[in-house]
């Protein structure tokens, strides 16, 4: 099986770019641009990611993240990433960004996304991998700095295919957000959000009705709601679950509770992606082999998970004919 996943064609649609940065290039980029960081190593950062919760989790984050100035520092980050993508066999990838923790900081928003943007379209020329790219807006913040947020991206609709929700998902229910994903729908983005990862199943149903999502980003919680279960099933929603981090954010007390087997075999949309890779201990190979270790699953159901996130993408339907293809070719060769 092992061998079987680390071949399989893969499609990552829940990736915060952010979440990728590993210790060793966060001291790397904190001595580039003279940035202090509390920490004396790589290994007291990795020590350090061992979280309670999400809170816990987004504390170290946002610290991490002051280390990003530059374009080249977007572009390196996510080039750092693309090639775990192209080790993985991840064939097409949705990558989130958080522009407000850089404007925040004074970092402007084209250095963001001009610097995440000429890596992928880098990893397009020399890798295969195709890609879009995904804005969310902090939760924890107040619409009117996303409202604002959004206004930057206009100028870049070449760059940005969608609009997403991320942070604290506890007391920022979807409807604080309503009229900024409502301007952002009418200016041509699509939309995504968390939702019922540590917030209430009722998260779900507001984000699909209330925002207009095109997916959810985890969802695991819609288990609490039978009806919102049949619902996603007559919808074919998409839940970009993750498992890694689901346990490490303590979502479920371990691998084995994880309920997102359950979800394929009730013919939910689910897909396995990574979230937030360099703090959660694992890329995309990572996240399957442990479902595969912890869940009497078959090989015709992992490739099920691509063939869900294929769907899910917002590939053109002409590159998911052959990313299907491509995944089709890889099962009948026989290997597995």
């Amino acid at each position: 099986m092992r061998q079987f996943i680390e071949g399989l064609p893969k499609v990552e649609l829940h990736l915060h770019i952010e979440g990728t940065l590993e210790p060793e290039l966060m001291f790397e980029l904190a001595k580039r641009n003279n940035i202090e960081i509390p920490f004396a190593s790589p290994d007291e950062v990795h020590k350090a990611y061992q979280f309670n919760n999400l809170q816990s989790f987004l504390d170290i984050y946002y610290q991490g993240a002051n280390v990003l100035i530059s374009e080249q520092d977007f572009f390196d980050l996510t080039w750092a990433y693309l090639q775990k993508c192209h080790q993985d066999n991840v064939m097409h990838t949705e990558i989130f960004f958080d522009p407000q923790t850089h404007t925040a900081r004074g970092i402007s928003f084209d250095t963001v996304v001009n610097g995440i943007h000429s890596a992928l379209i880098k990893a397009h020329e020399d890798l295969g991998i195709t890609s879009h790219l995904i804005m969310c807006f902090l939760r924890h913040l107040d619409e009117e700095s996303a409202i604002e947020t959004l206004q930057y991206a206009l100028t870049h609709k070449d760059k940005i295919i969608a609009v997403g929700l991320d942070s604290s998902e506890s007391g920022h229910p979807p409807e604080k957000f309503q009229r900024v994903f409502q301007l952002a729908l009418s200016e041509g983005f699509l939309t995504v959000a968390h939702a019922g990862e540590e917030g209430p199943s009722s998260n779900i149903q507001d984000a699909m009705t209330l925002l207009g999502v095109s997916r959810i980003d985890h969802g695991v919680r819609c288990v609490d709601d039978p009806k919102l279960i049949e619902t996603l099933q007559v919808l074919q929603m998409p839940l970009t679950v993750c498992p890694l981090s689901n346990v490490k954010l303590k979502v479920f007390d371990s691998m084995e509770e994880h309920n997102i087997v359950e979800l394929l075999h009730q013919g939910l949309c689910v897909t396995i992606n990574s979230d937030d890779p360099a703090y959660f201990g694992g890329y995309m190979t990572d996240n399957f082999h442990q479902i595969a270790l912890t869940h009497p699953v078959e090989s015709k159901e992992l490739a099920q998970f691509t063939r869900n996130a294929i769907k899910a993408s917002f590939a053109s339907e002409s590159r998911k004919q052959d990313l299907l293809r491509h995944l089709e070719g890889y099962l009948v060769q026989g290997i597995h």
